[in-house]
């Protein structure tokens, strides 16, 4: 059996007879940006995130440069972020010029540990992008506190948990700004590059609109330096239509990863750690991220069963050549980096059958009885 990690192919057959009417009418129309489209899916995003703004940009990163030029981050400031993420949350942060701070993890969420946040504060600190890894929302209630404390900005990198929720509270209503990001393989994806910026303060909310077109206003009139990134209205339309299916995929998503847990029990304890959900968070299981041993050795074995799996972020952000000038070495975030050498994603997606979770599962048993 062949089960790939992801697989929007269902998905698109599903969808293709609203999908191809929805492209034929931007094209007839021959509106092709910041149109309609863009400004129906600005306001559905904002409102399904109960914040008041939402300003589509050309991709999740730009989301994040451009949120962190709203929030007046500057040349010398330094913004905290966790280790354990994709590369742009960082990036993001040492393209303004400013210092990355990275801290550690909590290890049971992979989410970063407010505890650490609160020690990496210094008077240059300017603002938290707290990742919410995986479909989980970090610990807001703690960052919020610390933010409010030192009279820091809060920027919520969210490309990975659009429909998360933290005690009841969505992305974007406990921070300055959220990020989206609408890349294909997210749980709200486009059929190309996409992203979106949400936030309830007006005034940060009209700096983002003016950045994304060139710091432009009026057109041809510019009192700041912005970006070339306006979310497109053909992706605009395909994400209209698949917009309304969010919550519906989400809650099948949260049904494969009951059913992994379920399968996964028996190897429980010595070999797997299942993922770890608050009580009081709604997960929406953008990856079922498992802890193993031999994480490697399992990987190569489950890829020639035919199971595709993913390591993400095996080389933390603080060990990476291009930070090498910040002066972090092994041992500086050990929760860290014991994630980056247990943490491995099993194959999740909407349409993925019960079937094929088992035979994922009977590999994973099979490599453990024979190591």
């Amino acid at each position: 059996m062949k089960v790939p990690m992801l697989d929007l192919t269902e998905q698109y057959q599903e969808l293709k007879a609203q999908i191809i009417p929805a492209l034929d009418d931007v094209m007839s129309n021959a509106h092709f940006i910041l149109g309609d489209n863009v400004k129906k899916l600005e306001k559905d995003v904002a409102e399904y995130s109960n914040s008041k703004h939402g300003i589509g940009v050309a991709n999740g990163s730009d989301a994040l440069n451009i949120a962190l030029l709203g929030c007046d981050v500057k040349p010398g400031d330094e913004v905290i972020v966790p280790s354990f993420t994709f590369f742009a949350t960082a990036g993001a942060v040492a393209r303004m010029g400013a210092v990355p701070v990275f801290v550690d993890i909590d290890p049971k969420t992979f989410n970063i540990a407010p505890n650490a946040i609160e020690k990496a504060i210094t008077p240059k600190t300017k603002a938290i992008i707290p990742v919410h890894l995986y479909g989980q929302m970090a610990d807001m209630d703690a960052i919020k506190a610390i933010a409010n404390k030192h009279n820091l900005y809060i920027i919520e990198d969210a490309a990975q948990a659009i429909g998360a929720l933290y005690k009841d509270k969505k992305v974007g209503e406990l921070a300055t700004a959220a990020c989206y990001s609408f890349f294909p393989t997210k749980n709200l994806g486009a059929y190309g590059d996409a992203g979106m910026i949400i936030s309830s303060d007006d005034e940060i909310a009209e700096k983002i609109r003016v950045l994304r077109v060139h710091g432009s206003k009026p057109k041809y009139y510019h009192h700041v330096l912005g970006y070339n990134s306006r979310l497109d209205e053909l992706q605009a339309a395909i994400l209209n239509v698949k917009f309304p299916h969010l919550n519906d995929w989400s809650e099948k998503r949260i049904q494969k990863a009951r059913t992994y847990t379920q399968l996964l029990q028996e190897l429980v304890g010595e070999h797997v750690v299942t993922p770890y959900q608050e009580e009081f968070n709604h997960h929406v299981y953008h990856q079922y991220t498992i802890r193993v041993q031999k994480r490697d050795e399992l990987q190569a074995y489950l890829k020639e069963q035919g199971v595709a799996t993913m390591v993400y972020y095996p080389k933390p952000l603080h060990l990476q050549p291009v930070f090498a000038e910040l002066g972090y070495k092994e041992g500086d975030l050990p929760e860290t980096e014991k994630a980056a050498l247990e943490a491995i994603s099993l194959p999740m997606f909407p349409e993925l059958k019960t079937e094929q979770q088992q035979y994922v599962v009977e590999k994973i048993r099979e490599f453990y009885q024979k190591n």
